[in-house]
This record gives C-alpha cells, structure tokens and sequence, in this order.
C-alpha cells in the first residue's frame, strides 16, 4: 500500500441494543418522510439550512473531491424566475414529450405543470454536480463517480432537513440548463435537482399511493 497521510479514528462503544435502539428510532423517523407539494411561506431559519448543508458535504465521494455545490435561493426574483422556467418545461413534458407509460405512472400522484411551491416555500437549494474541479474547484481537475457522489450528498441533506422538522420536495425539470444561468454557476457544473424546503402549509396532503412502500424483503437480500 502506498504511503499516505493519516489521523486517528473511532467511533464510541455501544452496546448492541442501545445499535440497535438507535437505528430503529431513526428509522422510525425517516419514515414519517414525505414529498410535500403544499408549502406555506413560513420563514425557516438560515442556520437550519447551513446546517444541512454541512452534513450533506460529509457524504461520501470519490476521490474526496466533493463534487457539488448548493446555491440557495430565497429572492422571490429567482424563485419566480425558476418557477417560470420550470413550469415552460413542465408543459412540454405534459403535452407530448412524455410518453403515455410515463405519464399513467405519475397518474396516481397527481403531478401536473403548475409549481407554485417553487415560489411559496422560503427556500430552494439548487444541486449541482461538478465534473470537474477537484477539491480545489479549479474547473480543470477531473472528478469521480460524480453523480454517486452528488445523489449520496442529496439523500443526506434531505434526511437532516427532515429531522430539522421541515419539509421538502425534489423537483427535476428536464432540461435544467436554465438553472446554471439563474444561480450564476460555470458550465462545468451540472444541475441535478431543485431541493424545496420549508414548512407544510395548513390542510397539506399527499398522495395515497406515496405511501406504498416495498417491505424490507423486497429491497434487501441477505447472502
């Protein structure tokens, strides 16, 4: 193995009950995760949302280059900008680019081009996945299993927003190139997903079907 520079690392002792205990709580927690589409304007604190930010560049990435970025938006003249954009390509998406297998499967979760969250909710996180950069963004340095990496990254910050108590939506337009432009980011980055945040407005639902989820029989196998 080749030399290299290293610290000392450890994780406290627990008891496996208490392993146990502590998995499950969580467990139990993220299950009450759901995509909200009904924001209220409610402020959230700016603090929450660099908080889960910092835990997002924890994630685990190749080469430890940290190939993401995350522009936060909260004018309203960006975040309407966004929506207008957005819903430009949501029409297009509901009136013929997608195809009917797509559509019928979105069906039960009543999806459409209107977005007004993409203005109401206080927050929008823009996520970027750099292909190239380096840990030092020098937008010259290849980059490594970029979008493992940057999808890691999202799992987490939407894990800690939900345990912030707030709720988020991922939207993903296609195509995104509009978002480079509106948040001002170089060419070599690209747009992953709008990650909305903010509290559910009063009465908020979700869809039924949301709630369908595979049994752990079917998303595990032990070998």
């Amino acid at each position: 193995m080749r030399d290299y520079e290293t610290v000392p690392y450890s994780l406290p002792d627990i008891a496996d009950e208490e392993s146990i205990a502590r998995a499950r709580a969580l467990r139990d927690r993220l299950q009450q995760r759901r995509t909200c589409r009904y924001f209220s304007d409610e402020p959230v604190p700016r603090a929450v949302i660099e908080a889960a930010i910092e835990a997002a560049g924890t994630a685990p990435n190749g080469a430890n280059h940290q190939p993401w970025h995350f522009a936060v938006v909260s004018s309203p003249e960006k975040k309407r900008a966004i929506r207008e954009a957005a819903e430009a390509e949501e029409r297009n998406f509901y009136a013929g680019k997608a195809s009917e297998e797509w559509l019928t499967a979105l069906a039960p979760l009543g999806t459409d081009e209107d977005k007004p969250f993409l203005e109401t909710a206080p927050w929008l996180i823009v996520v970027f996945a750099q292909r190239k950069g380096g840990i030092e963004e020098d937008g010259k340095t290849q980059n490594y299993y970029v979008n493992e990496s940057v999808g890691i990254a999202c799992g987490m910050l939407i894990a800690t927003l939900h345990e912030a108590g707030l709720a988020t939506l991922t939207h993903t337009p296609s195509p995104m190139g509009f978002l480079r432009e509106i948040c001002g980011r170089p060419d070599w980055e690209k747009p992953l997903m709008v990650v909305v945040v903010g509290h559910p407005e009063k009465g908020a639902t979700v869809p039924a079907h949301a709630l369908k989820k595979k049994p752990l029989d079917r998303i595990a196998s032990w070998l």
